[in-house]
């Protein structure tokens, strides 16, 4: 069985590229793939780069949380309460 990309197989296919879209658009092509592979790294670069900054949020509110304690209410004293005053009722 021969090879599926042998070197002739190859040179077919360039000159038929060639062919087909002609000499001025193939380094164009080239030109924008090349693009669209650069922007596609940067925005992966840039999910990543997301996902840990939301990692790092959703781990911050946690440590505040278990470092903020409520401060203790001191006990009232029974003499020291004022007696209740009774709201007018609206009749």
């Amino acid at each position: 069985m021969p090879e599926l990309f042998s070197s002739h197989i190859i040179v077919v296919l360039i000159v038929g590229a060639i062919l087909f879209f002609g000499w001025k658009q193939l380094p164009d092509m080239a030109r924008s793939v090349g693009k669209s592979l650069r922007i596609f790294k940067t925005e992966m670069k840039g999910m990543s780069d997301d996902d840990k900054a939301r990692d790092a949020t959703k781990a911050e509110p946690k440590a505040i949380e278990q470092k903020a304690e409520p401060a203790p209410v001191p006990p009232i004293a029974a003499d020291s309460a004022e007696p209740e005053t009774s709201k007018p009722s609206a009749e």
